[in-house]
């Protein structure tokens, strides 16, 4: 089985043609893949357009939040009801809902799965990357922040910390839930992508790998929700936590 996870805010633009790619995926090739949308609270018409589908399309299911309650908690959550029942080699894999990931990269992303990596990261910094309609202060901040990781918390085969599309092997999930439980994820906003990098990490043996990933962020309905310069804030302290805090 695989599980994409979509964490998604205030989407209802840009679900319907990522939602249209994920489905032709799987007509062409993944007949076991199936969608978990985590309507974290949005104010439009999210998670209508998901109602709106899952009486005709397999494999779609939506979990609403009452309230926004930021992307670490609809992560868990996404986890969480991924994880229910899931079999050792069952893949979930996170993608962003605002239809900037392509879904054509998730067949080379299980290809890395297969060859015994517990962790496939889209990443930004491999030779055949292409990032289009990013901002010039955000590429700056995430090759600092690469850098930075690099340099301070190096993860073997890991250049990009942040991006959020990612596939994970279910069993390395499961080992890092039965690991630290709740103390799995703690980050309250976009730095919890690197907290989970980080945490997977210190539990071995556990093996990543990355995909060069084509970014479309000019394909992105409307402004970002990143407040940046709390995510940097948040990324940092988060690195010297890790850097020089009780292991």
């Amino acid at each position: 089985m695989i599980t994409v996870v979509l964490p998604a805010y205030n989407e209802a633009a840009a679900l319907p043609p990522l939602l249209d790619s994920l489905a032709a995926l799987r007509a062409e090739c993944l007949p076991e893949l199936r969608v978990l949308v985590v309507d974290d609270g949005s104010v439009d018409a999210t998670a209508a357009v998901v109602r709106e589908r899952i009486t005709s399309e397999d494999g779609l299911r939506l979990i609403p939040h009452p309230r926004n309650m930021g992307l670490s908690q609809a992560i868990r959550t996404g986890f969480e009801a991924a994880l229910e029942g899931a079999q050792p080699d069952d893949i979930l894999i996170t993608m962003d809902a605002d239809n900037t990931h392509p879904p054509h990269l998730i067949p080379g992303m299980l290809a890395k799965l297969a060859e015994g990596y517990d962790v496939v990261i889209a990443s930004r910094y491999r030779p055949g990357a292409k990032v289009y309609g990013v901002p010039p202060h955000r590429q700056l901040f995430s090759i600092g922040m690469r850098f930075l990781f690099q340099l301070a918390l190096p993860i073997k085969g890991v250049r990009d910390y942040s991006c959020g599309y990612r596939a994970y092997r279910a069993e390395a999930l499961q080992r890092a839930y039965a690991h630290y439980g709740a103390g799995f994820i703690t980050e309250q906003g976009f730095s919890c992508m690197v907290e989970i990098l980080c945490q997977m990490n210190r539990l071995t043996p556990m093996r990543f790998a990355e995909v060069p990933l084509i970014l479309h962020y000019d394909r992105k309905p409307g402004v970002t929700k990143m407040r940046v310069t709390k995510t940097i804030t948040d990324t940092l302290r988060l690195l010297l936590r890790y850097r020089f805090g009780k292991r």
